[in-house]
């Protein structure tokens, strides 16, 4: 069976990668959580927003929406996505806004992508200047003391004659403030297989240390990971939603 590299710009499988995705469900919860906190505001951010899935609800929620992405090439999906969206590309860790805003969310993980502590703290900075008095910040993270060695979801898509495969998981080495996302594609057709591998470098941290220095800045609440039910932190289970308001 031949293998060879797959073409490595991302943006290329990032909907096929996640199509298992529940969007709706994920922008739904963060809507009905910004109806509860939030300060009634219609300007909405979403920090790493790929190729715009999450925009598109929140438009059709009726807010303002923009997205942000150091990715030009899935921005340029978005655009075609969620064309009366604005888009930017920036670093998230260190980002402006033309005007304050009362929604900022940051969907997948996506806070990890940040380049160490120093960075997670900047952006935290930053999206606090950003916010209106009374808007929130809403991400989901998980916990490095919880990272199960060699834990991973995969799952397979049929699309034009070829069987994709895609594979993610984190890996944690026990110690430090760095752990990685592993990701894998194949793609096989007509007897051979292309595949891509990359693990991607992601600051690794607590929920008590997130907490702390998210406290700086914001009223922090906790939530189980769950899009279903808004129901507090368990304070066992290593993933979960951060609802933090800007007083």
């Amino acid at each position: 069976m031949a293998t060879n590299s797959l073409y490595t710009d991302l943006s290329r499988y990032y909907d096929l990668m996640c199509e298992d995705i529940d969007y709706l469900s994920q922008s739904h919860a963060i809507h009905r959580l910004h109806q509860m906190f939030g300060n009634g505001g219609n300007h909405h951010l979403d920090l790493a927003c790929g190729t715009g899935p999450h925009v598109r609800h929140f438009l059709n929620y009726g807010y303002q929406s923009a997205g942000l992405d150091i990715n030009q090439p899935m921005l340029e999906i978005a655009k075609q996505r969620c064309p009366e969206a604005s888009f930017v590309k920036q670093d998230m860790s260190m980002f402006t806004t033309q005007s304050p805003i009362d929604l900022i969310t940051c969907f997948l993980y996506s806070l990890h992508y940040s380049d160490g502590l120093e960075r997670l703290k900047q952006c935290i900075q930053s999206a606090y200047q950003a916010l209106q008095v009374g808007g929130i910040f809403c991400f989901n993270v998980v916990d490095k003391s919880k990272i199960k060695r060699d834990s991973f979801v995969r799952h397979s898509v049929e699309r034009e004659g070829a069987n994709f495969m895609f594979q993610s998981g984190w890996r944690y080495s026990g110690s430090g403030d760095q752990q990685f996302l592993d990701l894998q594609i194949e793609r096989s057709a007509d007897s051979s297989t292309q595949s891509w591998k990359e693990s991607h470098p992601m600051v690794a941290f607590t929920f008590l240390e997130l907490k702390m220095m998210l406290e700086a800045y914001f009223e922090v609440h906790i939530f189980e990971h769950d899009y279903q039910k808004i129901i507090p932190w368990d304070k066992e289970s290593g993933n979960a939603i951060f609802v933090c308001i800007k007083n």
